[in-house]
């Protein structure tokens, strides 16, 4: 559990900068990777919100491609409203300062922090 009222090199509480890079999935999971260097809390959420957002938006792009009909069914009915749970469960998550690891990804993000 993070301290609320520590501040990040960005201004923002922890949990409300951890909680942000979240909010438009690998954009502000890389702006908080370049703004936030000092700030393990914050850069953990970061990284593991580029990592796996980044992952579902090509997922969301190349299985309508690789696989025409059935890709474009998978990618609307599976992969957009999981994305759109883990969204809301990673930013609330961060906003109640904890260090929420996903299973694969949460590993993958804290080796490159």
């Amino acid at each position: 559990m993070v301290e609320s009222g520590n501040k990040t090199t960005s201004g923002f509480d922890e949990n409300v900068a951890a909680a942000l890079s979240y909010g438009l999935g690998w954009i502000t999971g890389i702006v908080f990777l370049v703004t936030e260097p000092a700030n393990r809390f914050v850069r953990f959420h970061a990284m593991q919100s580029t990592i796996v957002f980044l992952a579902l938006s090509v997922l969301t792009i190349v299985l309508p491609a690789v696989i025409p009909f059935l890709g474009m069914l998978i990618a609307v009915f599976f992969v957009i409203p999981l994305s759109a749970v883990l969204w809301l469960v990673l930013m609330f998550k961060a906003y109640q300062g904890e260090r929420f690891k996903l299973p694969i990804v949460g590993d993958m993000a804290e080796q490159r922090i």
